[in-house]
């Protein structure tokens, strides 16, 4: 049976976006994923660390996912629910958790970690990640892209400026990590399909990834949340694309 446009919105409203598990969007939207699997990528890079450091870890899930994690493993976070919510995951499989303000510097010492890792950080300090890093050591990070699901961005905000559009793109990153010192060993780059299938996963979505459309509210886009609704009701599923690149490099010997 199908729900009406208030139904939807207010389902979507009320669901908790602590975390950062999509699970609620299952049935209600996809999303192609990279070909590289990040997560399998990176469990096999932490089995063969000693000491090792995710940066924005979210809620944890990504890290729990690996079947094995170092002697000594870290885990940062800015956001206090997630912060908490990591603990919670994360405390019992060995992995300690730090409330970060994601400011430079990062609370720990010179060459602390022969591996840092990170799924979708919001900002990347590289000169803090070089610094943490043994001589040998590695970066291995799967990194939101330019112009990522810019369709959505868009119908909200309107076309954006090519320096907006072009902001985390590969060849930027590889440059800065280069400045810091860092080697950059392999970086890939993907274009990938997701659809919307109702309005409340467009709503669920905003409310979870705040940097899409700052400040999103629903009372401030009612209007043009219906009329998407109409337009997915009557054309089907709200097409974008997002962009993701994997990003590996090692710090000099």
């Amino acid at each position: 049976m199908s729900h009406t446009f208030d139904e939807l919105v207010s389902e979507a409203e009320a669901v908790s976006v602590d975390g950062w598990d999509f699970s609620w969007l299952e049935g209600r939207a996809t999303e192609q994923r990279p070909s590289w699997g990040y997560q399998r990528t990176m469990s096999e890079h932490l089995t063969r660390a000693s000491a090792a450091l995710d940066i924005q870890t979210g809620g944890g899930e990504v890290l729990a996912g690996a079947p094995r994690l170092p002697p000594t493993m870290v885990a940062t976070e800015s956001w206090p629910p997630n912060v908490a919510k990591a603990t919670r995951l994360l405390h019992p499989l060995g992995a300690v958790v730090v409330a970060d303000d994601d400011e430079p510097p990062l609370p720990f010492a010179d060459a602390a970690f022969d591996l840092v890792t990170s799924r979708h950080p919001a900002t990347v300090w590289w000169q803090e990640i070089a610094r943490v890093l043994q001589d040998g050591g590695t970066y291995l990070a799967q990194h939101v892209g330019h112009s990522s699901v810019f369709e959505l961005v868009e119908y909200f905000l309107g076309p954006q400026p090519e320096e907006v559009r072009r902001g985390r793109h590969p060849d930027d990153e590889r440059r800065n990590a280069e400045a810091a010192g860092l080697e950059v060993v392999d970086l890939r780059f993907e274009r990938l399909r997701t659809e919307f299938f109702d309005i409340g996963a467009v709503v669920y979505f905003l409310r979870k990834v705040i940097w899409m459309v700052p400040g999103f509210t629903v009372d401030q886009y009612r209007d043009r949340l219906r009329e998407l609704h109409d337009k997915i009701e009557s054309e089907g599923p709200f097409v974008a694309h997002s962009t993701r690149f994997l990003v590996k490099a090692r710090k000099a010997v």
